[in-house]
């Protein structure tokens, strides 16, 4: 099955989006919650307002969604129902589209993830300590470039 076109979120679609990113969250037994429900609701609301937030529904309503300021993707949570089924890396073609860099971090104990976007042409990039993130995890800063992604 080909997954939807990704189509910018709208302030209605907050608290759904918000229910994946607390799904995955709750799933994700190294993963702490750090922030009060309304808090990460008012985040969302924010982002959303600013154009950040493209999503991927499926017949349950919102399955995945990526924040995205420029350069820097700030969040991409896919739905656990949703897993597997190719949105994370249909909202990671549609953010590179029309960019030469894409940038972000990722939590070093997310090893799916970072062979995910390994994957899909980032590379390591450095490495933190924590300090800088909400969780206070040891993270790695990726990147993908495109002229890199067009060699291979």
């Amino acid at each position: 099955m080909r997954a939807a076109q990704p189509t910018r979120a709208r302030l209605w679609h907050v608290p759904q989006m918000a229910a994946i990113l607390w799904g995955v969250i709750r799933l994700t037994p190294w993963l702490p919650r750090v922030r009060p429900y309304r808090t990460d609701l008012r985040v969302m609301a924010r982002i959303t307002r600013a154009g950040w937030v493209r999503m991927l529904r499926d017949r349950r309503g919102p399955a995945a969604f990526i924040a995205r300021d420029g350069a820097m993707v700030h969040a991409l949570y896919v739905h656990p129902r949703a897993q597997g089924r190719g949105l994370g890396r249909a909202l990671l073609e549609d953010a590179k589209r029309g960019q030469r860099r894409l940038e972000l971090y990722v939590a070093e104990a997310n090893a799916p993830a970072r062979a995910f976007y390994t994957a899909h042409g980032f590379a390591e990039a450095g490495r933190g300590c924590g300090a800088d993130n909400d969780e206070h995890l040891p993270d790695i800063y990726m990147i993908w470039h495109q002229d890199r992604s067009a060699e291979k």
